[in-house]
């Protein structure tokens, strides 16, 4: 009898320290926005597993904010690089109450999601969307973690005229916020370094055939092409400019060609060793925490790497990292020391000018070796 009762009490025990460890544990939604269906989901599911990645050693840090455990929750949702389904999810975010957003990565997207986040009170930290209009509105939930259009065009048109030498270029964009936002960075460097542009066509970032602006713009004789777009189109536009017998012009580009996944929808095209393309920050290889993320990510997510996990990564740990220093994850009381952060991440060193961009954003330009990705500086 005595053993059955000291088992009952000790079980009593154990229920009560059970319930008041779920009492003392808080879960926080962070929100994560991307396209993971459609022709740009390879790009989506990479910075979804970034934001997860973070997540999951947040968790294993065993974080308290004013007392009480913090257990982080992703919330994802698709965006479909469509602008009305961003602003969809946006809300949808924004009715769930989460704590903070890492999204998206269309700038087409990202632009009118951030209204919706501000009138919400919900700041979110976008580690792919590059147009510079993003925080023109001065939106004080409004972040960005890696380098704008204006670096990554300008650096490319620097590139061509000064090291390259090239004199005349035909660009082509997609019509997109990100796809005109660096075709007209690029080509208004291009033009004050003296360079010629000789042709300017649009397509769609629906497009696969690309043949007869192509042919167009051959008769021009352009030393290089500058596409303002993304992987699905620039893979068939070098295939079709091989078909075309161009394989002496060089091809330009920013981050939305810049990824792995570009040399398979080139199918082994010989004009993707003429890609030279741009990315906003250091290579993996000059990140501060660059080469052990990589293998950790890749032993987790076995070929999804593209491009901005590392920077979903990073956003995800300066949400938190705001959230600590105020001492809560309520947006109105910590999104205010989002503006002070100072936070050392995988890719570098984290603070925000007033406007919400990066200090110091570095850019790396890389060419395809091999059918692999190299970086140039």
């Amino acid at each position: 009898m005595k053993l059955k009762m000291k088992l009952t009490v000790a079980a009593a025990i154990s229920m009560v320290a059970t319930i008041a460890a779920a009492q003392d544990t808080q879960v926080v939604k962070i929100g994560h926005v991307a396209p993971v269906s459609g022709a740009q989901a390879h790009y989506g599911k990479d910075n979804e597993n970034g934001v997860r990645m973070a997540i999951e050693d947040l968790n294993a840090q065993n974080i308290v904010i004013a007392g009480k455990k913090i257990k982080f929750e992703i919330v994802a949702e698709d965006d479909a690089a469509d602008p009305k389904q961003g602003t969809a999810a946006a809300q949808k975010l924004c009715d769930s109450k989460v704590a903070g957003v890492v999204g998206h990565l269309n700038s087409g997207t990202t632009i009118p999601a951030s209204k919706v986040y501000n009138d919400c009170g919900i700041p979110h930290v976008t580690g792919a969307a590059t147009n510079p209009n993003l925080t023109k509105p001065g939106y004080k939930t409004t972040y960005r973690i890696i380098a704008n259009d204006n670096a990554l065009g300008a650096g490319l048109a620097f590139y061509a005229a000064d090291t390259l030498k090239l004199k005349k270029v035909a660009i082509i964009d997609d019509r997109t916020a990100y796809g005109q936002g660096v075709a007209e960075v690029f080509k208004r460097t291009a033009v004050q370094k003296g360079m010629q542009i000789v042709d300017e066509q649009f397509t769609t970032d629906k497009a696969t055939d690309f043949m007869a602006i192509l042919t167009a713009i051959k008769a021009k004789a352009p030393d290089a092409v500058f596409y303002g777009g993304m992987d699905p189109q620039a893979g068939p536009m070098l295939r079709q400019m091989e078909q075309l017998g161009m394989a002496n012009v060089k091809y330009f580009g920013g981050d939305g060609i810049c990824t792995s996944e570009i040399a398979k929808l080139a199918a082994g095209a010989k004009t993707l060793t003429n890609v030279v393309c741009a990315e906003g920050g250091a290579s993996l290889a000059k990140m501060p925490g660059g080469t052990a993320w990589k293998a950790k990510y890749d032993a987790k997510y076995p070929n999804q790497f593209q491009v901005y996990s590392p920077y979903t990564y990073d956003a995800t740990f300066v949400l938190v990292d705001a959230m600590k220093r105020a001492k809560s994850t309520d947006p109105k009381v910590y999104t205010p020391e989002l503006a002070k952060t100072n936070f050392k991440g995988v890719t570098t060193t984290i603070a925000f000018e007033t406007n919400g961009e990066l200090k110091n954003p570095a850019i790396t330009l890389y060419v395809y070796k091999d059918g692999k990705k190299s970086a140039l500086n």
